[in-house]
Parts: C-alpha cells; sequence; structure tokens
C-alpha cells in the first residue's frame, strides 16, 4: 500500500512539473525551477532521481541534469541546517549556506537507495558537517590542532556541569579525573582556548578592577616595549670570558674607556701613551672582542 501510494505521488508530481520527458532528461521529468519544488515533492522526486542517476552515464547531459536538479530540488535541506546559525552576521550566513552545499553535493553523490534510508537522514550529517569543518577551520583566531580544539569543547561542557554540581569553579586536577586524561593535557587545552579569539590592540583599555575607561587610552598603550639595556646585559655576558683572555693592560685600557668613560687623551696621560697609540689599542682589543663574538654565533 505505501509503495502503491508514493508510486501515485511520484505520478501525480512528473505530471504537475512536465508536459513530457526530453532528450536531455533522459525520461527524467523536466523541472525548469527545481528550487521550488515543495519539500513534500522533493522528497518523492529525489527517489526517481536518484533511481534514474545510478542508470546514467556519468559525463552526459543527462546525468547533469538529474545531479544538478536533485541538488537544487534539496537546497532546502542546508537552509534547514543553517536556520541554527542565524544570529551569526550576514556574510557568515552566506558562507555557511556555501559550505553546507558541499555537504548536500558530497551526500548526493555517496547516496545509495539500496541502503534503503532517506535521503534527508542521509544528508543532514554531510551538510552539518562541513558546516562544523567550516566553523573550526575559521573561527579560530590562532590556529590551533584539531585535539586540542575539540579539548577545548569538552573542557567548556565539563566544566559547566561540575561548576552547578560543586557550586564553584572545578580546580585542574577535578576537570582531569572527570575527563579521564591527564593534567597536563587540560593544561594545554585551557591554554589553546585562548587562541580561539582575539580582540584589537585598539578597544579601550580599563583596569582589572572594573573601573572607567581610561580617555584616549587603548590596550596597545599597556603594552611595555623592549628595553634595550637586556641587549646590552647579553652582550656583556658573551664578552666576560673573552675579556677575561685579554691582557692586563688590554683590560685596562678598556675599564678606563667604557667603565669609567675617560677620554682617549685622559687614558694616554694616566698610561704613558700619546692619544694615537691608545686610540690604535682600543680598535685592536675591540676588533679582537667582535671577532671572538662572530666566531661564537
Amino acid at each position: 500500500m505505501l509503495e502503491q501510494a508514493e508510486s501515485t505521488d511520484v505520478t501525480g508530481t512528473v505530471e504537475s512539473l512536465s508536459a513530457g520527458p526530453t532528450e536531455a532528461t533522459s525520461g527524467l521529468p523536466l523541472i525548469d525551477d527545481a528550487t521550488a519544488v515543495a519539500p513534500k515533492d522533493a522528497r518523492v522526486l529525489s527517489r526517481l532521481f536518484f533511481d534514474r542517476l545510478q542508470e546514467l552515464e556519468e559525463g552526459t547531459q543527462a546525468y547533469s541534469y538529474a545531479r544538478n536538479t536533485l541538488i537544487e530540488m534539496n537546497l532546502a535541506l542546508v537552509h534547514f541546517a543553517a536556520a541554527r546559525y542565524r544570529n551569526r552576521p550576514a556574510t557568515d550566513r552566506e558562507e555557511i549556506v556555501q559550505v553546507g552545499t558541499i555537504g548536500l553535493i558530497k551526500a548526493i553523490d555517496r547516496f545509495d537507495l539500496s541502503r534503503e534510508t532517506e535521503f534527508t537522514t542521509f544528508a543532514i550529517p554531510y551538510i552539518v558537517g562541513e558546516m562544523k569543518r567550516f566553523f573550526r577551520d575559521t573561527s579560530w583566531a590562532v590556529h590551533v590542532p584539531r585535539r586540542l580544539q575539540e579539548l577545548r569543547v569538552e573542557l567548556s561542557k565539563a566544566k559547566e556541569h561540575l561548576s552547578v554540581l560543586m557550586d564553584r569553579d572545578p580546580t585542574t586536577a577535578e576537570l582531569a579525573t572527570f575527563l579521564e586524561i591527564t593534567e597536563q593535557e587540560v593544561l594545554e587545552g585551557l591554554v589553546a582556548a585562548n587562541g580561539y579569539t582575539a580582540g584589537s590592540l585598539d578597544l579601550p583599555y580599563s583596569d582589572s578592577d572594573g573601573g572607567s575607561e581610561a580617555e584616549g587610552r587603548t590596550l596597545a598603550d599597556t603594552f611595555g616595549e623592549c628595553d634595550p639595556a637586556l641587549e646590552l646585559v647579553e652582550n656583556f655576558h658573551s664578552l666576560a670570558p673573552l675579556i677575561e683572555k685579554l691582557p692586563e693592560r688590554d683590560r685596562r685600557l678598556l675599564q678606563m674607556r667604557f667603565g669609567e668613560e675617560m677620554t682617549q687623551a685622559q687614558i694616554g696621560e694616566a698610561m704613558g701613551y700619546s692619544q694615537m697609540h691608545v686610540s690604535r689599542l682600543l680598535s685592536r682589543t675591540i676588533s679582537r672582542l667582535r671577532a671572538g663574538l662572530l666566531a661564537q654565533n
């Protein structure tokens, strides 16, 4: 009875959509606007088109017509799945429909009538899967491994569940026990979660106590700058063993010139050298130290 009813529905729908088959459609009803087909009719017609698609040779005009019509008739499934993301910006919604359509096409190419499964049941996981993949690849401000992306979701659910049970935020150890993972993995997931969103450095800045935003002050203004003295410390640390190998006179020259900031004339007077001789000694010593630093690198 059910097969007979469906057969009658197909016949009625075909007659209403097509005056007769053409060579291009290879016996299939000619549908001018497949997107306008009602969902109920699309469900019935899809069976007919899938059955014929299996018999057609790929690459022929008839095969392309059957496949494209199936895509257009079932676009309502994509919009149905995309409805759960209706709160997203318009630009995102357009991309969601596009990637969902990719999932629909994959489902059409892989669907087999012999499985005795409704196409809608088969297609929805493909459509939603493409949408979730889109969010996974584009929603994160910083790219992190998929394993950590999935762990972030699990941690979020576990934290919410445990917070309700214990009336407080769970500790790292409690999260690890609940999810049956190590504390190190929990920490990795929590750190990775910081990469989900990123704020602009131009955002207005307010203090951590919830005070009012400082006029004209942005988040970038709170960041420190590199201290030039840090580079000097690193250089001095590298120079120390090289300086220790210098003769006593050369070490004394460096101390007076750079430690005591004496002029070359003052150094010459203190050591009984001419200013020109002091200049040559300093140049030779500095060149020796520079060569030693380059050799270390």
